[in-house]
Formats: C-alpha cells, structure tokens, sequence
C-alpha cells in the first residue's frame, strides 16, 4: 500500500496518481477532449478535499502498432512496459473510448486485454464514451460497465457519454453538470482522511486506502507461497 506525500511551506499535501487511458484516434480527439475534461473535474474536486491529483494522460493511439504486436506475440515493447507499469502504480483511472459497431473501441479492448486484471482489481475508475449519436449511449452500461465489472474494478455510479450535440453551446451546461458529478464521485474516494464522521452516504471522511494495491500484493505473495520450490527460486531470482 503506498500513499504519495510531499512537503511544502504549508505542510504536507496527499498526491493521488491518475492514470487517464484515451482511445481517441483522430487529432483534436472528442475522446480526447472528454478525457480531459474528467481530469480537470478530478483535479479541482480533489484539490477542494484536500489532495492533489497527479494525471498521467495515456493516448493509446500513440501505441497501437506496440499494442497490436503484444497481442500476437505476448511481449510488451519498452514503450507500452512503461505504459502497463504506470497503470499498476496509479491510485485511479478515467477510461474513455469512442463508441464503434454499438461497443468499445477494438484498440481500448485490445489495451485492457494485455494488462493483468490484477492491475485493476479494486481500482475506482470513471469511465466514459464518446460517439456520433444520443441513440449510442447506453455503450457505457452494455459494453464498458461490464468489462470493467469483469475486471473487478471499483467503477464510480456516474459515467458520461458525450455526442455531438453535448459539444454545442446548448449542450455545454448539461454536460458540465454530469462531468462534474462523475469527477465528485472519483475525488470523494480518493481523499484524504478527515478525521471526521461521515454522514450517511458519505465516502468524503471514509479516507482513501488503495484496495487493488493492496489485493494485489497479497495474491502475489499467496502465488508465491504455493509455488514448487524451483518456480519459486525463479520467480525471486526474475525479481
């Protein structure tokens, strides 16, 4: 389990990683744009509680080729490593994809497909879509929902969708609303401790401790416990 510190004249300020995965794959990218829009709603609900979000924005268009080369040959390139490193280290994700034959994106599937699902087991994520019609937008409970439920990450109750007419003046209000009742929801989890009660349906003064960290270093060292002596000499010597 790891919390992030750092000392400053006014004492010491929480750091919260969040990793930002965009399946966006043109430039400018609506992908991209709802993408960041997430990760400035995160930064200043978080900032409000107390803590600082550290964003590590992820365009998986910059490694699709790495990405389709893991997926034939089960090897991970030293570019995309160090993208699958800094998703294990983070605190939080946003996961956004644009919206193809009524489903995620095979490039946002194909990334999630070579990651460990121990990565993710217990992570909050704030998922959300984009897509050239309203009529798509049930993508987010049909498709993305389930396969972040099969990962069994810690998905927040608001997820956005964003089309076309969300980008318009008569849109903008709507979907500032929405953007930043998802952004609350993932900024609630990751706070700090206040040292106070919370009310009833109150995660803000529960604290923030990093389950999927945590499940995942016990299972790893479960793993290791029931390995054959020459595995598990292997396995310490890889380490």
């Amino acid at each position: 389990m790891q919390t992030h510190e750092h000392c400053s004249d006014q004492g010491v300020t929480v750091q919260r990683t969040v990793v930002v995965i965009s399946a966006g794959l043109g430039v400018p990218s609506s992908t991209r744009m709802l993408a960041d829009q997430l990760a400035a709603g995160v930064k200043a609900h978080l900032g409000e509680l107390g803590a600082e979000a550290v964003l590590d924005v992820v365009d998986l268009r910059d490694y699709a080729t790495d990405i389709a080369n893991n997926m034939v040959t089960g090897y991970a390139g030293p570019a995309l490593a160090d993208v699958v490193h800094r998703v294990s280290r983070a605190d939080a994700m946003i996961a956004v994809t644009p919206t193809f034959s009524a489903s995620y994106s095979g490039l946002f599937k194909s990334f999630f497909d070579i990651l460990d699902p121990k990565f993710i087991d217990g992570m909050p994520v704030l998922i959300g879509a984009t897509g050239g019609s309203s009529r798509h937008s049930l993508v987010l409970d049909t498709a993305i929902r389930p396969l972040f439920s099969y990962l069994r990450a810690h998905t927040m109750p608001t997820a956005i969708y964003a089309s076309p007419e969300d980008w318009g003046q008569s849109g903008t209000d709507a979907m500032d609303h929405r953007i930043g009742q998802a952004a609350g929801e993932l900024a609630a989890v990751l706070a700090p401790s206040t040292g106070t009660t919370p009310a009833a349906g109150d995660t803000v003064g529960l604290g923030f401790s990093p389950d999927h960290k945590a499940k995942r270093h016990e299972r790893e060292v479960s793993e290791m416990m029931s390995l054959p002596f020459e595995q598990l000499l292997a396995q310490t010597q890889a380490r």
